[in-house]
């Protein structure tokens, strides 16, 4: 679930604006929300995040407004199936597939406990019943009881958001910065030049670091993916050397096939063998004939989608 979501709802509380969280706590098939996809409408209209969209998600759009406008919310439960064949709870959709979307209003008091959320807290699970929402402490397994619609009880792990380290903040840094905050990344950008930081957008967490003391230094988790775009081919280097044994879920570095050939050899005087770089990615990117500094990002973007989907059920077999 995308921080900036519980961002939002902590803001609009904060201001005693109730808010209807939308939560996806199953999915199955070629569903388009996923569990643990959330979105946030607020009594506005306003809304962030997603649950999979379509007509679907308009839908519960406006039924989360609805909600808000009763003297008393009450927490819902929607089941979604996308095709034709049910008799009812039809999304509007025939991907196929179906989802389970619990609608929880939340107001002031509920605050301490998106506060709890945002201060950055893994290993909880998510309760929601027609009591409310809380916080359990572990990751507990996903269960669902359903009645109807008023009576549910859901136990649901919190599933972080995924985050993207980019080490460089020139053009194509930049640029994929911008790409992987469309894709719903937390993104953090590290460069060892403090101008380049200062003209950053503060979109995102930026880190002056010393490139040779990245690993000592780094906070990540082994689902983050990582990425080398440095402005310098001793720069590439020297972040590569420092995480090339940390276990993210992937690692790429940008280079042309002539400047990954004299790295590989000039590593392997080092100790370093094309064996123990197997699992890095470089030249970065799905082949797509890339350019420009947005279609290199693009690039680097479907590269990283496909390692992190690639064994989903009901993928397709590419390959890029």
């Amino acid at each position: 679930m995308s921080k900036h979501t519980w961002q939002f709802i902590a803001s609009n509380l904060s201001a005693d604006v109730p808010v209807v969280l939308l939560y996806v706590v199953e999915s199955s098939g070629s569903s388009p929300g996923r569990m643990g996809f959330s979105m946030a409408v607020n009594q506005l209209g306003d809304f962030t995040g997603t649950i999979g969209g379509g007509i679907m998600e308009v839908k519960l759009i406006e039924l989360a407004k609805r909600l808000l406008m009763l003297p008393v919310p009450s927490p819902k439960i929607k089941q979604q199936y996308h095709d034709k064949k049910h008799a009812k709870n039809q999304s509007g959709m025939i991907c196929s597939g179906a989802q389970t979307v619990v609608l929880m209003p939340l107001n002031i008091g509920d605050q301490p406990t998106v506060l709890e959320i945002l201060k950055g807290r893994t290993n909880i699970s998510f309760h929601f019943s027609p009591n409310g929402f809380e916080l359990r402490s572990g990751r507990h397994q996903a269960s669902i009881s359903i009645q109807d619609e008023n009576n549910f009880d859901c136990v649901s792990p919190y599933l972080v958001s995924n985050r993207i380290h980019i080490f460089g903040g020139g053009h194509v840094g930049l640029a994929l910065c911008r790409q992987m905050s469309l894709l719903g990344y937390e993104v953090c950008l590290y460069d060892d030049r403090p101008l380049v930081l200062e003209k950053l957008a503060a979109a995102w967490e930026t880190n002056l670091v010393s490139y040779d003391q990245l690993k000592a230094n780094l906070d990540y988790q082994p689902s983050d993916a990582a990425v080398i775009v440095s402005f310098s081919y001793r720069a590439d280097k020297q972040i590569l050397k420092e995480l090339y044994r940390l276990p993210f879920s992937y690692l790429g570095m940008m280079g042309s096939d002539a400047k990954i050939a004299t790295l590989r050899k000039e590593l392997l005087l080092e100790g370093i063998t094309d064996g123990d770089l197997a699992h890095v990615f470089m030249p970065i990117g799905a082949p797509i004939y890339s350019k420009t500094a947005s279609e290199i990002a693009t690039s680097i973007a479907a590269q990283i989608i496909l390692e992190k989907n690639k064994t989903l059920p009901n993928g397709r077999n590419y390959k890029l």
